[in-house]
């Protein structure tokens, strides 16, 4: 009998287990290959916690994988020191509008009060970067959000905050992995009811007040309300929270900073689990701003801004210069903050000298070029927000740097320092600002583009993803990264390969990973990069050239000659 087969028999075996998950299990009886990738191991944390398909089985996302993860995060959380004036431990819980997303909060909840740590659980789905502001501002000593971002409705996921806000860096990842592995079984997890968790005040449900604190310090964060005001009878938003968790906070940022036209795309406002009107419900693809295009077309809108499920990425569509909607990717919309942010920060004179701008080694070049000429400094953390918030709480901490912007080409962006995840709620709000406040300097967000590419070259970026599931997907993952590992090329689309970067090797003072950089000659370059919440590959493309014509045909070589050695 294989492992798998030995946890699925211990599974049906459980008197822990409940008798609807054991008829489920019961019915694949005979199905070798499907009992098989559903026990063949445990959920992992990946760069984003837990996330795998919905379903019974140790390699699911259930109420039982749920409860182990977070016996096992109770114990790290009981390690880790009292806030000033804390008496007891506390983790704050949210989630966003997925399938069975309230009864894995719930269960998280009362195993965390079944360890004596108080669960602040909110009253409704709430958006991820909230989940990380109210870390802080609850004092808790870590946070859960149960969301698996823009996955497909049969996922969801299970994300771990630190203190900070900021989501788990590798060293406190595999602490709260080892805890989770030393429990034993279902049988090994403490829990209480609802009932006895609120009668000893360790179930406290959350909602308003800290909405509200949260609102507060998001539209903070806004430099030009003024002229927002000032040109809000003459501009247009369309918005859709692609039936996820962001409608409320989103309106509510936009209509509190003077932003009085902001139409909601009727089909996708209200929460969906099955995300009934895209394929996938992710800002990153065109397909999902369709209804948002056709609105706004009839709206005469100025910009069409998406949130996904979890509300903690957000893509922008703006017309061009032939009045037609085009999808901006993550790397332009975080050229287009990065100027807009530094650019008014200089005009008001509050450019500190110690500014920084954080990306990740997979995002565009241009950000950095912008932020210099302003004279501000860039620095790369590895893929994944969780390492720009530890570096914020880093020089929070030493005084060292000012964090002024932070962005990954994933379209997760932040300003300010009130959370440690990308806010959408934050980047909505902003990427309004800066197209209300080029409207009045007789511009649009295109042209602002165009003219950045004018300045500093025209950067252009492409990603490709390749999905391998189940055990075979894994060992074809591992055979492309030692493909190019080992027999890295010295040409690539007739350009010599200048540099290679193997961040396996811990370099640059940066944690190990398997991912692996490619530089050209003629500064383009390519990264190859498993990764760490889905079962993909992505392999992410970026070229500077002098003009758009020039910046594509570059593009299309590199990533042919790429994508025909990892398609093999």
């Amino acid at each position: 009998m294989s492992e798998a087969q030995a946890r699925y028999q211990a599974w049906l075996n459980d008197e822990a287990v409940d008798a609807a998950t054991k008829q489920e299990l019961q019915l694949l009886e005979g199905s070798e290959r499907e009992i098989e990738d559903r026990f063949y191991r445990d959920l992992e944390f990946g760069t984003g916690g837990l996330r795998g398909v919905i379903g019974a089985g140790t390699n699911r996302m259930n109420r039982y994988t749920v409860a182990k993860a977070t016996q096992g995060l109770a114990r790290f959380v009981l390690e880790q020191p009292l806030a000033a004036g804390e008496s007891l431990h506390s983790v704050a819980i949210a989630y966003d509008s997925r399938n069975q997303s309230p009864e894995f909060s719930l269960e998280a909840a009362l195993v965390l009060a079944g360890n004596g740590i108080r669960a602040y659980l909110f009253d409704a789905l709430r958006t991820t970067p909230e989940l990380s502001f109210a870390v802080r501002h609850l004092r808790a000593t870590a946070g859960i959000v149960v969301t698996a971002s823009h996955n497909p409705p049969e996922y969801n996921g299970y994300k771990v905050y630190g203190a900070d806000g900021g989501q788990l860096v590798p060293a406190s990842a595999e602490r709260v992995l080892a805890h989770v592995q030393a429990v034993a079984g279902n049988a090994d997890v403490l829990r209480l009811t609802a009932e006895e968790a609120v009668a000893q005040g360790l179930l406290v449900t959350v909602g308003a007040a800290v909405d509200e604190a949260y609102i507060d310090a998001v539209t903070s964060v806004s430099l030009n309300a003024d002229v927002v005001r000032a040109v809000s009878d003459e501009f247009s938003i369309v918005y859709t929270p692609l039936h996820g968790a962001g409608n409320l906070s989103v309106r509510a940022a936009l209509a509190r900073i003077g932003f009085r036209h902001v139409h909601v795309v009727p089909e996708q406002e209200l929460p969906d689990a099955g995300f009934s009107t895209v394929r996938s419900p992710n800002p990153e693809e065109r397909e999902a701003f369709t209804l948002a295009i056709e609105l706004a077309k009839q709206e005469h809108a100025d910009l069409i801004i998406g949130t996904d499920p979890d509300c903690d990425r957000v893509g922008a569509v703006v017309k061009n210069s032939a009045g037609e909607y085009v999808v901006l990717t993550g790397n332009q919309s975080g050229a287009l903050l990065t100027h807009y942010l530094l650019s008014s920060l200089k005009a008001k004179g509050q450019l500190p000298p110690n500014g920084v701008v954080i990306k990740t080694i997979v995002t565009s070049e241009m950000g950095a070029v912008i932020a210099q000429a302003y004279g501000v400094s860039t620095l790369n953390t590895l893929t994944g927000f969780k390492y720009i918030g530890a570096k914020m709480t880093e020089f929070e901490q030493t005084g060292e740097k000012r964090f002024l912007f932070g962005y990954e080409e994933s379209y997760g962006y932040l300003a300010g320092t009130y959370a440690r995840d990308k806010d959408a709620v934050l980047a909505s709000m902003l990427l309004c600002e800066a197209a209300a406040y080029y409207k009045s300097q007789g511009q649009t967000l295109y042209e602002v583009l165009e003219e950045l590419y004018r300045t500093y070259g025209t950067f252009l970026e492409a990603l490709e993803s390749r999905t391998m599931k189940g055990i075979d997907g894994v060992a074809a993952i591992r055979g492309i990264m030692a493909d190019w590992r080992n027999h890295p090329p010295e040409m690539v689309g007739g350009v010599p390969v200048a540099a290679v970067q193997d961040y396996s090797l811990g370099i640059d003072d940066l944690p190990q990973e398997n991912v692996l950089k490619f530089t050209l000659a003629d500064d383009s370059w390519f990264c190859l990069r498993p990764s760490g919440t889905e079962p993909k590959i992505k392999v992410y493309f970026s070229v500077c050239g002098g003009t758009p014509d020039q910046a594509s045909e570059q593009l299309n070589r590199l990533r042919t000659a790429v994508m025909e050695r990892v398609d093999g």
